[in-house]
């Protein structure tokens, strides 16, 4: 029997950047074998720079080569398996879901900062720092041009779902956590996501672990 890829991945209370690339070949149809490695423990230290060059999460390996960082993965496989319509066909469209995944991937620190990832809790208000609340006026503004302009063939950012909400779903999740509410469009958005069967997957093994990270727990 052939070998299924292998996704490792963290943490899924914490992980912001495994849940990105798990959730999207996991909607995408995907099949791959996931192998979770505790963030920061004594097998983290011994096995991370074995199977990813960077020493982080998430990692793919195909049987040949390891593709890494969430984006990277999830572009390969919308270049590999066209099929699988992680990017919207209309080139011009394409280009603004790259864009804002971008901007995901590139952006947000404070809100990153001040409000981990963190799927077991629920800290309302906590981590509402100035420029967080930009960050969030920023999310909205995206979410609300990607759903108006591009989002009518269906309940996603570009009407199906895309790498562009991959990028995003940590974000719905921190969203959660810290009882962050958006304008109607933002918040029937973050339904969606949230009830992504895949997304509830998720959540479950999330609060099924029994790791606790002090160093990123808010009380």
């Amino acid at each position: 029997m052939e070998k299924l890829p292998v996704l490792y991945i963290g943490n899924k209370n914490y992980s912001s950047w495994s849940l990105r690339a798990w959730l999207g070949l996991k909607v995408a149809g995907i099949a791959f074998d996931e192998k979770l490695v505790p963030l920061l423990s004594e097998e983290w230290h011994a096995k991370a720079p074995v199977f990813s060059p960077t020493a982080k999460v998430p990692a793919y390996f195909d049987g040949q080569k390891t593709i890494w960082e969430a984006l990277g993965i999830l572009e390969y496989i919308a270049d590999s398996r066209p099929d699988t319509m992680l990017w919207p066909l209309d080139m011009d469209v394409r280009a603004v879901a790259r864009s804002v995944s971008l901007e995901m991937h590139g952006g947000f620190g404070p809100l990153r900062s001040h409000m981990p990832m963190n799927c077991r809790k629920s800290l309302p208000g906590r981590g509402r720092a100035p420029d967080v609340e930009k960050d969030i006026a920023r999310i909205t503004e995206i979410f609300k041009m990607c759903r108006t302009q591009f989002g009518q063939g269906g309940d996603f950012l570009f009407g199906h779902f895309s790498i562009a909400d991959a990028m995003f779903a940590p974000v719905v999740s921190r969203f959660k956590t810290y009882d962050v509410t958006l304008d109607p469009i933002g918040n029937a958005y973050m339904e969606t996501i949230l009830a992504l069967p895949e997304m509830k997957d998720w959540y479950d093994a999330a609060g099924a672990e029994e790791w606790v990270m002090d160093n990123v727990e808010l009380d």
